[in-house]
């Protein structure tokens, strides 16, 4: 029987690539990508932080990703749906502190966004955030890792990749190296996975780990934990920074570490959501 090859989807890209992206609005330019927001449960991004630079007073604002289109690549644009107006009579959030659900179910009501909380997929009761781009919805997919807590409120999820960038990581046997970046799905602005540095035991390479690998995140000590072996990294596909990681190169990743891969999960979740 002939292999099936996976369905092939939009590129993966790095999250620090995106820092500079100009964000349009419908009545002009709003400002630039300084960083992303993705909330510690399923690991998705919620926000830009834009740098507004002049027109308001130097001042950061979220944009969500439900108000984005299809992306300019090659001219490094991000059009969104909605107006500097809007954005202006938003609710004040400081982008220097914890953003807590209060304040962002006041964003939300404002721009009459939906909640992505308290459903099964990663944008709530769907899986693909429903914004100007999306055209169909995609299913639930499991929460990545076990709970992880620590002295920030409860209710705060949101967490800066620029913040995560440098954390610890280490494998089932030992220190593994550090984030240095993740890929997100520009489909549904998931984090995908996780670039990590290799440390002294393979210096100079990078390796990918999903989020769904991961089984501990200690936010206070900067410190991830993930259910892999270092031998099993270092044998596995290599990860090529230079190049666009396609969907059998993902597919030989889930097979060499006998992990289930995100789109069948997603596909068969979707079919039983439909039901």
């Amino acid at each position: 029987m002939a292999q099936m090859i996976p369905a092939q989807r939009s590129p993966l890209r790095n999250v620090a690539d995106l820092r500079g992206y100009a964000i349009h609005a419908t009545d002009g330019l709003i400002g630039t990508v300084d960083d992303l927001y993705f909330d510690d449960e399923t690991w998705t991004i919620r926000y830009f932080v834009v740098d507004t630079g002049g027109w308001l007073s130097g001042r950061k604002v979220l944009v969500s990703p439900l108000a984005i289109g299809h992306p300019d690549w090659l001219r490094q644009q991000l059009p969104a749906a909605l107006t500097k107006s809007q954005l202006e009579h938003a609710p004040s959030i400081d982008t220097m502190k914890p953003v807590s659900r209060q304040q962002e179910t006041a964003y939300l009501e404002h721009f009459v966004y939906p909640s992505y909380w308290g459903g099964m997929g990663l944008a709530g009761m769907t899986g693909y955030p429903m914004g100007p781009s999306a055209a169909s919805p995609l299913a639930a997919e499991t929460t990545p890792h076990e709970t992880h807590k620590d002295t920030a409120s409860s209710e705060c999820h949101l967490r800066s990749c620029r913040a995560v960038v440098g954390y610890g990581v280490h494998a089932t046997d030992g220190a593994l190296g550090h984030v240095a970046d993740f890929l997100v799905d520009e489909d549904t602005w998931a984090i995908r996975y996780v670039i990590v540095e290799t440390g002294h035991w393979w210096a100079g390479h990078q390796v990918l780990v999903t989020p769904a690998w991961l089984t501990a995140v200690n936010w206070d000590a900067r410190s991830v934990s993930a259910y892999v072996t270092l031998q099993a990294l270092k044998d596995a596909p290599p990860y090529d920074a230079a190049k666009q990681l396609d969907r059998l190169q993902e597919q030989s990743i889930y097979e060499h570490h006998g992990r289930p891969d995100y789109w069948t999960t997603e596909a068969h979740g979707r079919l039983t959501h439909h039901r």
